[in-house]
């Protein structure tokens, strides 16, 4: 019996796997080469997808949420995670980086403009890929949504969401010194670039479990232990991205440039108990997106993977495919 009987399993709402018909390493320069694959209709409309973290990675899960005979999707893993090279490497790693590997990716495969579609730290990125290349962006989609703003890091590192969960934040902070508790990503960051792969490998756990505790409605606090490697990457990728708040000129940039992508229309689905990322951002955004919609999901917290973002996510898909949205 499902263990929550009045939802699916989030796979129940997924197209097939489908395996790619093109893989390949991509030289981005700067000493970087990054995984690219597509799959899907290679004549379709093209979806360009942004995973999550930063240092998450694509996985084959995310191929699914596209009808295969109506999109030709491309994924890729970002600068130094998945199978990108050099892993877990964070020399000339930054946002702009990425939106530049986003554009080499469009051109390389020759793409017009196409629909971009990400969650979490992939929903960041696309709103700031598409203010810096708003002709090339025909549509958003995005689940998650976080802003990259002082406040949202404040609330996940700072003790926000440990009032909700004090036993996850106490093992969270126990690897820390009592006056580090005032800047736990300064901390952190000290320790993930140590030097020492022992420590680096320890502290990258403590920071992914943390996370991967909060991600789903249904947790229950209780997270396998992340693979070395895989969470070092992860670790250290987010932990430079968010010391240096987002490589951004200014706290509450993508919102003060919305005016630069009011044209372009919008999909924004947002689990209503995400801890990770709370709705008020994703609410203050569609406030400012006169062509956006936003779909609140119930009892869902941040995690893909939560059937009822998955089914909102191929809902949507599903409607662009048809040309209602």
């Amino acid at each position: 019996m499902d263990k929550y009987p009045d939802q699916k399993r989030a796979v129940q709402y997924l197209y097939p796997p489908i395996d790619p018909f093109d893989q390949r390493m991509v030289d981005v320069g700067d000493g970087h080469r990054i995984y690219m694959e597509q799959c899907g209709n290679p004549n379709g409309v093209p979806v360009v997808v942004l995973h999550g973290g930063p240092g998450g990675g694509c996985s084959p899960a995310m191929r699914r949420y596209f009808d295969p005979s109506i999109f030709r999707v491309i994924l890729f893993d970002q600068r130094g995670c998945g199978r990108s090279r050099p892993h877990a490497s964070v020399t000339d790693n930054t946002t702009w980086h990425l939106v530049t590997d986003i554009e080499r990716l469009r051109t390389l495969l020759d793409i017009d403009d196409w629909t971009v579609f990400g969650g979490s730290w992939g929903a960041t990125l696309a709103l700031i890929y598409a203010q810096a290349h708003p002709d090339r962006v025909n549509r958003l989609v995005l689940r998650g949504v976080f802003l990259a703003t002082q406040s949202e890091l404040d609330w996940f590192y700072g003790g926000g969401a440990g009032k909700f969960w004090p036993e996850q934040w106490a093992k969270f902070t126990a690897l820390l010194t009592k006056a580090e508790l005032s800047d736990t990503i300064g901390a952190y960051n000290k320790r993930l670039f140590s030097g020492d792969r022992a420590t680096e490998i320890l502290y990258a756990r403590a920071w992914s479990a943390w996370e991967n505790a909060l991600a789903s409605i249904h947790s229950h606090g209780a997270t396998g232990e992340s693979p070395g490697e895989y969470a070092r990457a992860f670790a250290r990728l987010e932990n430079h991205y968010f010391i240096n708040a987002a490589f951004l000129e200014k706290d509450g940039q993508i919102l003060d440039q919305m005016d630069k992508i009011a044209h372009i229309p919008g999909h924004i689905v947002q689990g209503r108990y995400d801890m990770i990322c709370p709705p008020q951002a994703a609410w203050n955004l569609a406030e400012r997106w006169p062509d956006a919609e936003v779909k609140m999901i119930r009892q869902a917290g941040h995690a893909l993977s939560e059937p009822g973002i998955s089914a909102e996510l191929v809902r949507t898909m599903d409607r662009v495919a048809e040309g209602v949205a």
